[in-house]
């Protein structure tokens, strides 16, 4: 049986060799939503970091907490989602959908996994929301 993680490394398998070999649906944006976009991918990959920080220290509360802020669906606004979306084809508002929707559910999984310090429980619901950006990433680029 296939795990998000190992899923996510075949993923990046099977990313193109070249540029000129690069596959992946095109998303034309206007120059300032594109900045945005990858303004926000550069927050969601800090994001990640801090999360796996705060799991490294066993702090799950902190990690819960960051997850849902800055990553999770109630962080939607604070991300301009709702200007984004038109701009993108509907598979990659879909994956972007899926990543908020399993950070908030690893949110709920990291508070769950404190009480018996259950790290690989916390992580293995945070490669549901790398799985998703792997997906993101691997399907589709900015022109």
């Amino acid at each position: 049986m296939k795990t998000p993680v190992m899923l996510a490394v075949l993923s990046l398998t099977a990313l193109p060799a070249a540029a000129g070999d690069d596959a992946r649906t095109p998303v034309p944006l206007p120059p300032p939503m594109a900045e945005h976009m990858l303004g926000n991918m550069r927050d969601h990959l800090v994001t990640l970091n801090e999360i796996l920080a705060a799991l490294a220290a066993g702090a799950f509360d902190k990690a819960s907490d960051i997850a849902e802020q800055r990553l999770g669906m109630s962080s939607l606004a604070a991300h301009g989602a709702a200007h984004l979306a038109p701009y993108m084809p509907k598979g990659m508002q879909d994956t972007g959908t899926a990543m908020h929707r399993a950070a908030s559910r690893f949110a709920r999984t990291a508070q769950e996994a404190a009480v018996e310090h259950d790290t690989a429980r916390a992580l293995g619901a945070l490669s549901e929301v790398t799985s998703q950006c792997v997906a993101c990433h691997s399907g589709y680029r900015l022109r």
